[in-house]
């Protein structure tokens, strides 16, 4: 697994840290909060409804086990768990894939802001590469979250 589609993008391997025999899930280079991963189905589809029943169950149950993980891992007490499903829901990817956050207490001074965030995360343009994390902290992050799945 030298590369992955995701969407319109391609998703170098080191920034992966689970793949199953449907799903895969890869470290933010934007994260919402420390600890914001993505989980998406290995065959690129656009929308949730034209997942195969096979996909849904492996995307779930694999979302399952890392949310499990990651509240564990970044000492959260609580989870955000959202697709944006369209356009108009702020689905700027076309490809499936499920924003998994870590939550605290605090963590924003409204807790609903969360979703106002998501939404600014996905609006911005693809031309600041400045507000990226480097190929080199991705790869990092997801190696540390791999070592926790063997």
């Amino acid at each position: 697994m030298a590369t992955l589609r995701f969407g319109q993008h391609i998703i170098k391997s080191s920034a992966v840290f689970l793949k199953t025999e449907l799903s895969f899930a890869l470290v933010n280079r934007k994260p919402v909060v420390p600890g914001h991963v993505l989980v998406c189905p290995l065959r690129v589809v656009e929308r949730f409804r034209d997942l195969r029943p096979d996909e849904v169950a492996d995307l779930f149950m694999t979302t399952q086990r890392i949310a499990n993980v990651i509240e564990k891992h970044f000492r959260a007490s609580s989870l955000t768990i959202a697709i944006q499903d369209g356009p108009e829901a702020g689905q700027t990817v076309k490809h499936v894939h499920v924003h998994v956050l870590p939550r605290r207490t605090g963590d924003f001074e409204k807790n609903d802001s969360i979703y106002d965030e998501l939404q600014k995360h996905d609006r911005e343009s693809e031309d600041v590469p400045s507000k990226w994390r480097s190929e080199e902290e991705m790869a990092k992050e997801a190696t540390e979250l791999r070592s926790l799945f063997n």
